[in-house]
């Protein structure tokens, strides 16, 4: 009979807490393992790890892990424990090690050692970059389809978020620093 208690004690203390959280999450560890099977083959290949792990609910377990525990923290916390780690990346002009930290990233150039920060501040919508000891924003979320960038006369500019506007921003950046470059 105290097993019983247990388990509908159990039960409810996770559904309070889902309830309670509110958090759709990130979902971070089910879709890097999603993203680790689109790189392992062809899509018949694909196709059959996938069915695979919903047979011997590999799937079903990341999921579970990510609604009853990661994304609770991500949301309690700020950040996913899923979501840290380091990549490497390869460039044409060398390797990049790409850190996570749930906060923002450290990429550190392998070839020269050089560092450089990407910060977001969450109070403020605003990504920055550290780079040589200087601290830069350059990009802050103004609402749903607007962001504001800096230009080249120093000053932030309001850009669209839309093929148009983009575009009206890559010409008022790269137009100029064509001119410059010349």
């Amino acid at each position: 009979m105290k097993k019983t208690y247990l388990s509908v004690a159990v039960v409810c203390l996770l559904g309070a807490s889902l309830l309670g959280s509110s958090c759709i999450g990130s979902f971070q560890l089910t879709n890097k393992l999603l993203s680790w099977n689109r790189q392992i083959g062809n899509k018949f290949v694909n196709e059959l790890v996938f069915f695979a792990f919903w047979v011997l609910p590999v799937y079903e377990v990341s999921a579970l892990a990510d609604v009853l525990v990661l994304n609770s923290i991500e949301f309690w916390s700020g950040n996913n424990p899923v979501a840290s780690g380091t990549k490497v990346i390869e460039g044409n002009d060398g390797r990049y090690l790409v850190d996570c930290d749930g906060k923002g990233y450290t990429i550190t150039s392998e070839s020269d050692g050089s560092v450089v920060r990407l910060d977001f501040d969450a109070d403020e919508q605003t990504w920055s970059v550290n780079a040589g000891g200087e601290t830069h924003k350059f990009l802050t979320f103004v609402d749903d389809s607007h962001v504001s960038m800096p230009g080249l006369d120093g000053q932030m500019h309001t850009v669209e978020l839309s093929q148009q506007g983009v575009y009206a921003y890559q010409q008022m950046v790269g137009g100029a620093s064509f001119a410059m470059a010349r």
